[in-house]
């Protein structure tokens, strides 16, 4: 793969076992083999997927301040996130180092190291060893959001190389945010992976504007999720369906090429592991004329600067 220009990508569409970790990450361990067995050498799934996305806030009156029900939901999300430290992920890391893929994933991270009792919609990369390769923490959560997931920081920014590719991805609506997005190019993203709780609205627009801009392949993964899939086994469960619309996320995955136009145009209402193989002489064709870091960019006039400081409100000095 490493002198080849081909590579072979998944998304997985995927309806979550909601709010509960173990059942979903079984069923993400069951995709992963499927798509390590034809060949896939990057497999990506959608934000927040595992336990699932906070659909209950906007659902039982999210924001109402210091109330029962809200402390019993919010403690039990907290109980169902992405712990890496106490090896949650060990499942995926072994199928991607037995198929040799890279497997990027959104999760509720629930970290040791910021004091264990918050939570943040984390980007997890494996890599094709099967060691966790990198966490980044979505830098502004979103609206809603904001009740429950804590803001990250910059240590998670970066690329990685796959193959012939340079990869590196954003959260959502991170991806409306243009200085993030320049940090990867500056660092030679190719191939951007941007991750979604599920919406064609949220992805038909800003997936070729992405590739166009970055002149690389830009890939939206989403989730698919209806009032059905809801489980009778979690708090205020009745609530919570009573009040939802019958679908929650429609899905909306779908490929950018480099020049914008669609590789594989959205997908919606429905579960599919969507495979396809992406060329990157496709991406040197598109930089011919515009490169927004290299022959098209200004470094005397405009530069950006990162801080890759985890943050913690602890710093020990021996």
């Amino acid at each position: 793969m490493a002198n080849s220009d081909f590579l072979k990508i998944g998304l997985a569409q995927m309806t979550p076992i909601w709010l509960n970790r173990e059942k979903t990450l079984r069923k993400m361990e069951k995709w992963a083999e499927d798509a390590g067995e034809q060949d896939c050498k990057l497999l990506v799934f959608p934000e927040a997927f595992v336990p699932g996305y906070p659909f209950w806030l906007e659902l039982t009156d999210g924001a109402r301040f210091n109330n029962q029900r809200q402390k019993e939901l919010h403690a039990h999300y907290l109980d169902q996130a992405i712990q890496i430290e106490k090896g949650h992920l060990d499942g995926l890391c072994r199928i991607a180092a037995e198929f040799e893929m890279m497997i990027v994933l959104g999760s509720i991270e629930r970290p040791s190291d910021r004091g264990g009792h918050s939570v943040y919609c984390s980007m997890i990369t494996i890599n094709t060893d099967g060691q966790v390769l990198n966490v980044h923490r979505k830098l502004m959560p979103t609206y809603e959001e904001r009740l429950c997931w804590s803001p990250g920081d910059g240590h998670g920014l970066r690329t990685f190389p796959l193959g012939a590719f340079t990869v590196g991805g954003l959260n959502c609506w991170e991806n409306w945010m243009p200085l993030p997005r320049a940090a990867l190019y500056g660092m030679g993203e190719d191939l951007h992976l941007a991750i979604w709780p599920g919406q064609l609205r949220n992805t038909e627009d800003i997936t070729p504007f992405l590739a166009k801009e970055g002149r690389s392949y830009a890939v939206s993964v989403c989730s698919f999720m209806r009032r059905e899939d809801i489980p009778d086994d979690i708090p205020y469960a009745e609530l919570i369906k009573e009040n939802s619309p019958e679908i929650l996320a429609n899905g909306g995955s779908c490929i950018a090429a480099p020049n914008g136009e669609w590789l594989v145009e959205p997908i919606v209402n429905r579960e599919k592991l969507i495979m396809t193989t992406l060329d990157h002489a496709r991406v040197r064709e598109e930089r011919q004329n515009f490169d927004p870091v290299g022959h098209y960019s200004r470094p005397d006039v405009t530069q950006l600067v990162i801080d890759r400081t985890r943050q913690s409100t602890l710093k020990i000095k021996n």
